[in-house]
């Protein structure tokens, strides 16, 4: 909906109010725990009741901020009630100790921005005792020994406030947040959520709400006590990743669906926001403004928030699917970080300039982003913005894992939602991706079942192509960790090399399958199969499709999208695959897929073409296979006369860290 900039301005405060009293009548009778409905998360009741408090005080720290104290609802008393009764050993509704609940940690950052936002009007206005037991409370984060990932920015946050504040605080902990942070940059604006086996790998949407947020917010307390250059040099990394970060959203005002935490939703908007606060953009103010307030519509048309004005457990609609563990009712709240733009004044520029249309609405674009692997494709006329995926998948390169939907597959995007069958909140073998389908290369073994693909391995990665190569395995029984711990046993098989070609709404996927040592001849050989796109489908109208020779595998979405994939060479077998319950963007769903005919011939080239877009469908390329030096070569040939090529190497070596866990 196009708003003046007085109305934009006037929505998100009205929205922001609306959230904020709507969580009134779950909140203990002191307000220092916010007990919303729903299942737990394995952080029990406690911790999820701390984390209604903090996360929706974050929210009312970005509120009572923005209008500079005014508070018509009262939100400064409301919310210093529960800080004094959480702080009190002696109350029953006080906050867990860290000690006591890890995930208490998380939220003392949010309670802490909170604070130091709404100083003049909340932490200035506390009686000295409450503000006592408060640093007290905090003060037990000194000298911890935080994870390796974003949790040691929640440690910073709060003893850069607790210094600001008199309190506790140390600063081997902040020179060690620091210098990891330095450690885990992958250049381009990208940081990596920690390493993995040492690498650059956990590559998600922590990158914008956690990564780059609190680095800032460190330096925004601190203030002239910050270190010397740190300011700038988080200001150019930031800058650097919104350019990257504007063609990774949908027209429909959707952020890209993968990775952990997507029912934070449009805390995807924190970065963007924070770099117009900080100065720290290449954004237009008009740009900022039409992303944030385009994705703040796209979840409150589409279900996000229910009949009783409660952020839902999901994406659109609730769908356990897309959880973790930690993912409790008040989860979703981390949806506050979406509302730092309420921080600039009514005359900012974000708030007084035009809309200006999205990246993905001016042009189609292509682009290589080099630190997550990645190759983006953003479609004008659709307004779908979809990414292939070469780059890093949050997990252990030296050991087999279990499939996660959310990172494991070949593509992304901002109009379809990977098919998450089950519930990984409801403990081991509850959100078991046990057939892998959409966007995938699978090998299938002899009961049916399609390997996966973790860890997978970069081989390149131009502006227009890129390859990866993984080891294909399969969970040796049914009681496998769906989470791929430490003692899953995997049956190992042949490696899978794919290579993809991209051009507006079109991938040229390309496939050679190479057996593990030895002669090929001993080596058994599997039913190669590849999945498309999953698109939400009327239930009432779509069944499942039995395999058949020839033809292109076509869905069409409810929303009028087609998802095709249609043979280039050696997947002659055409399928679609129904799902019930699978998807976060649709009761019923369905997925694209092609065989091979018989078990797939090792060293040889397998190839189709995937689509996403609207009912205009492109012309197909033509592909041609070639060979050099042991390399295979998919050549691709587009209608215009332009031309890629797609260039698989055979593995380069027999022997694979995963096989010591072998059951072979």
């Amino acid at each position: 909906m196009l708003r003046t900039p007085a109305e934009a301005r006037a929505h998100w405060e009205r929205t922001a109010d609306r959230m904020l009293l709507a969580v009134r009548p779950y909140a203990a009778s002191a307000h220092s725990l916010i007990n919303l409905p729903g299942p737990p998360s394995h952080n029990g009741v406690l911790s999820d009741g701390l984390e209604g408090f903090a996360r929706t005080f974050l929210l009312a720290g970005f509120r009572l901020a923005g209008a500079s104290g005014a508070d018509p609802y009262g939100l400064a008393a409301w919310y210093a009630t529960g800080l004094a009764a959480g702080t009190d050993p002696g109350n029953s509704e006080r906050w867990p100790t860290f000690a006591e609940c890890g995930q208490a940690k998380v939220e003392a950052a949010s309670i802490t921005l909170a604070l130091h936002e709404t100083r003049p009007w909340i932490w200035d206005r506390l009686e000295s005792v409450v503000q006592e037991r408060l640093l007290a409370w905090l003060a037990a984060m000194v000298g911890d020994l935080m994870p390796g990932n974003n949790w040691v920015w929640f440690q910073a946050i709060t003893e850069a406030f607790a210094r600001t504040a008199g309190g506790a605080w140390s600063q081997q902990d902040l020179d060690r947040t620091v210098a990891l942070t330095d450690g885990w940059y992958a250049g381009e604006g990208w940081y990596s959520d920690g390493l993995t086996g040492g690498e650059h790998r956990n590559f998600d949407h922590y990158n914008g709400w956690a990564m780059h947020l609190y680095p800032l917010w460190f330096c925004r307390i601190l203030g002239d006590a910050a270190p010397a250059g740190l300011l700038d040099r988080y200001r150019s990394r930031l800058t650097r990743f919104l350019a990257d970060q504007r063609l990774l959203v949908g027209a429909n005002g959707s952020p890209l669906i993968h990775g952990r935490s997507l029912t934070y939703r449009h805390a995807v908007l924190a970065s963007l926001w924070t770099g117009a606060l900080f100065d720290a953009t290449p954004l237009t103010p008009g740009e900022t403004r039409a992303i944030a307030g385009r994705m703040l519509d796209h979840f409150t048309d589409h279900g996000a928030v229910d009949e009783h004005g409660l952020l839902t457990l999901g994406w659109h609609r609730p769908h356990r699917g897309l959880l973790q563990v930690y993912s409790g009712p008040a989860s979703p709240y981390w949806a506050s970080k979406g509302f730092i733009g309420l921080l600039m004044p009514p005359d900012h520029p974000v708030w007084a300039e035009p809309e200006h249309p999205l990246a993905v609405q001016q042009i189609d674009y292509t682009r290589s982003l080099t630190a997550p692997g990645w190759l983006v494709s953003g479609t004008a006329a659709d307004g779908v913005v979809r990414v292939i995926n070469h780059g890093g998948d949050h997990v252990d390169p030296a050991r087999p894992h279990a499939d996660d939907p959310c990172y494991a597959r070949f593509a992304y995007s901002t109009h379809t939602a990977p098919e998450t069958p089950g519930d990984p909140t409801a403990g081991s073998g509850a959100c078991a991706d046990a057939d892998p389908v959409d966007n995938t290369v699978a090998l299938l073994d002899g009961a049916g079942r399609a390997s996966h693909r973790r860890p997978s391995a970069r081989i390149s990665l131009g502006e227009t192509t890129a390859v990866s190569r993984s080891r294909a395995h399969w969970p040796a029984d049914s009681t496998w960790d769906p989470f791929g711990g430490p003692d899953t046993p995997y049956t190992l098989g042949p490696w899978i090399t794919v290579g993809s070609a991209v051009r507006g709404s079109l991938e040229v996927r390309a496939v050679r399958v190479d057996p593990t040592s030895g002669d090929k001849a001993d080596q058994p050989r599997h039913v190669l199969r590849m999945g498309g796109w999953a698109l939400p489908v009327d239930a009432d109208s779509f069944s499942a499709v039995p395999s058949t020779v020839g033809g292109t595998a076509r869905v069409v979405g409810t929303g009028g999208l087609v998802s095709s994939l249609s043979d280039a060479r050696g997947l002659p077998f055409s399928a679609v695959v129904v799902g019930t319950g699978s998807n976060a963007l649709g009761d019923t769903s369905a997925t694209p897929v092609r065989y091979s005919d018989g078990p797939a011939e090792y060293g040889t080239l397998h190839v189709v073409v995937v689509h996403l877009g609207g009912a205009d469908e492109p012309r197909l390329p033509e592909v041609t296979a070639g060979a050099e030096d042991g390399v295979l070569l998919a050549q691709v040939v587009w209608p215009d006369g332009t031309g890629d090529t797609i260039r698989l190497p055979a593995p380069d070596r027999v022997y694979d860290p995963c096989v010591d866990r072998s059951p072979e």
